[in-house]
């Protein structure tokens, strides 16, 4: 078995806050092309890439779909949800070439994830739009 997928670093304040709800049990930040991101410590190296992988093409089917019902090319997705007898699965979209998906059971209740991963997306693209940082010259001998 790999070892967990640590949701330290940089992306670990995305994730907690969601991971915190009643019902959610794996979530995962990936890049648009599948690569993992950041991944919540209970789901391993090999899942966590699964999903990420998996996420991305999740997002290309749900606009393939969307484009055959409608005929508009590239629809802007908000969310894309699958639900199972295990739960469910929820991607979204996180900003440029980033996507945000977590794994909730049954009984989770959807409203309450689906805000706090609106709430979550709208930080995390603050944070990848802010100006990097100048080096203070004035504080230098």
């Amino acid at each position: 078995m790999s070892a967990p997928t640590s949701t330290t670093g940089d992306l670990a304040w995305v994730l907690t806050p969601l991971l915190e709800l009643p019902g959610v049990q794996h979530a995962v930040v990936a890049t648009g092309d599948g690569l993992v991101e950041g991944a919540s410590p209970g789901l391993d190296r090999a899942s966590g890439e699964r999903v990420a992988a998996m996420t991305a093409t999740l997002h290309a089917a749900a606009r393939a779909f969307t484009t055959a019902f409608t005929d508009v090319e590239a629809p802007r997705l908000a969310q894309t949800v699958v639900e199972s007898d295990q739960g469910f699965a929820i991607v979204v979209p996180a900003g440029n070439n980033t996507t945000l998906a977590l794994f909730a059971e049954p009984g989770a209740k959807l409203g309450d994830i689906a805000y706090q991963m609106q709430v979550q997306v709208a930080a995390l693209t603050r944070a990848m739009n802010a100006p990097a940082r100048r080096p203070d010259t004035a504080a230098r001998p």
